[in-house]
């Protein structure tokens, strides 16, 4: 039984003062079986995020129904962990109480939060972070909190979009292999979207590619590279020869993205 089942989902938003609608989402159908790791690709107005809102439950589609753990998903709930490619913290709160929020809302018993949280500020490498603000915090330092806020919560499936954006190349690529060793231990149903495509290779068990607007799914592409992924797989001939592929994939609706964004002008 597959943890994500996603059928002929489709978005379409109406348009602003009486103007045309947008077809944000094609239908749009998909499984996620549990353990999987799953990294979606696509030019930017595609509707990558969309797609992966309406599975966190923040908007509703058009069409379509979109099933969790065998339950249709109507709005937000703990069995999904989002995380944003903006800092999400609460700012008033400490590292330690952004982790334990989900928890304490749950009415876990304080001494059960407190060990939680000691556990995960040690998977993050924050130990000793525990009582900083997020405003005393570098921007990889932030996203490793919200990672272990959403983790702590023990969701079905992890929900990501775009959270490495903002950081630099460098903590870009120490997130990346921070999320891979998790999921490596963890081995949680994971959606992540980037527009990266060595991100996307690197991290997924297998890469799905978008059209541009209207978006849909193109193409599957299965990532066979072995565990635990060490970062110098990324100079590897299969590695180099998986980016040709999705570098072809993607200039294709890139270009494409961009004839329509002038057609409409």
């Amino acid at each position: 039984m597959s943890t994500l089942v996603i059928e002929n989902v489709s978005r379409i938003f109406a348009g602003v003062r009486r103007g045309a609608a947008t077809r944000a989402l094609e239908p749009t159908s998909l499984e996620v079986p549990d353990n999987d790791f799953v990294t979606i690709l696509g030019p930017s107005g595609c509707g990558k995020s969309t797609l992966l809102r309406l599975v966190a439950g923040l908007d509703r589609p058009t069409t379509g129904r979109i099933i969790l753990n065998g339950k249709p998903v109507i709005g937000p709930g703990p069995d999904r962990g989002m995380v944003f490619q903006s800092y999400t913290l609460f700012p008033w709160l400490t590292v330690a109480d952004n982790i334990a929020f989900g928890l304490r809302e749950k009415g876990v018993p304080k001494e059960q939060r407190g060990e939680a949280v000691r556990e995960w500020l040690g998977r993050i490498g924050l130990t000793g972070f525990e009582h900083h603000y997020p405003k005393q915090l570098s921007g990889g330092m932030q996203q490793r909190t919200a990672i272990a806020r959403a983790l702590a919560n023990e969701p079905a499936i992890l929900l990501l979009d775009e959270p490495f954006g903002a950081l630099d190349n460098q903590t870009r690529a120490l997130m990346q292999e921070l999320l891979l060793r998790v999921w490596e231990r963890e081995r949680k149903t994971v959606l992540f979207v980037t527009h990266d495509i060595e991100e996307a290779i690197f991290l997924g068990s297998r890469v799905l590619v978008m059209t541009a607007r209207p978006g849909r799914i193109k193409a599957e592409v299965a990532v066979d590279l072995p565990h635990p992924r060490h970062y110098t797989i990324k100079t590897s001939p299969e590695f180099s020869a998986l980016k040709a592929r999705l570098t072809e994939e993607i200039r294709v609706e890139a270009v494409l993205a961009a004839e329509n964004a002038a057609g409409a002008a």
